[in-house]
């Protein structure tokens, strides 16, 4: 385990990390399967207001894209998720798409426990920033991603990317490219 509590890299790998959250409950985190992609979508739908893609997106992020999203369970039930890629124009930066937790599973940090599950993992190494886009008026994802840059010694900053006129023709609301980027030391450490 590093300095801040978490496994290194090595220790990882793909064996899916389980944590307890209370007696005899436990959270297993691991790397999506094909299978998973219809638990993944249902639990996107659960989880208002979060744009639904369709179910074969949801499949194709596990399929494709799996050493990058992932999943909790707990007893056997999904109740996070977090699908992401490495973009092959930025091999420097982790984008994270989407952070689900079920409502059932909220209040135990599980979303701060993904983000950091996942850049963790031997292909996120080379990774310096994690990007996402956020609307205004998403206060949930807001206070997850500066709780969690605050956690890891990490700067914030964001700035208007997609624009509601521009790019969603006044069907969306513009979305703010958030940019983390974390200090040298946290990430030797991870």
């Amino acid at each position: 385990m590093n300095y801040l509590g978490y496994r290194s890299k090595r220790e990882e790998r793909a064996v899916p990390q389980v944590e307890s959250i209370k007696k005899g409950s436990k959270l297993v985190f691991r790397k999506p399967e094909s299978e998973d992609g219809s638990e993944i979508w249902k639990l996107i739908r659960r989880c208002k207001p979060l744009d639904e893609n369709s179910m074969y997106c949801n499949l194709l992020q596990c399929d494709h894209f799996g050493d990058t999203c992932v999943l909790v369970e707990r007893e056997g039930e999904v109740v996070g998720w977090i699908s992401g890629y490495i973009a092959p124009s930025e091999p420097d930066t982790f984008f994270v798409w989407q952070v689900a937790v079920s409502p059932d599973a909220r209040g135990l940090g599980l979303g701060k426990r993904m983000l950091r599950h996942l850049i963790q993992r031997d292909v996120a190494e080379d990774c310096t920033k994690l990007k996402t886009t956020i609307t205004e008026s998403n206060e949930a994802s807001w206070a997850l991603f500066r709780s969690f840059a605050r956690s890891m010694g990490g700067e914030l900053t964001d700035e208007a990317h997609f624009h509601e006129e521009d790019h969603f023709d006044g069907h969306a609301s513009t979305e703010h490219m958030v940019t983390i980027t974390f200090p040298e030391e946290a990430r030797a450490a991870a």
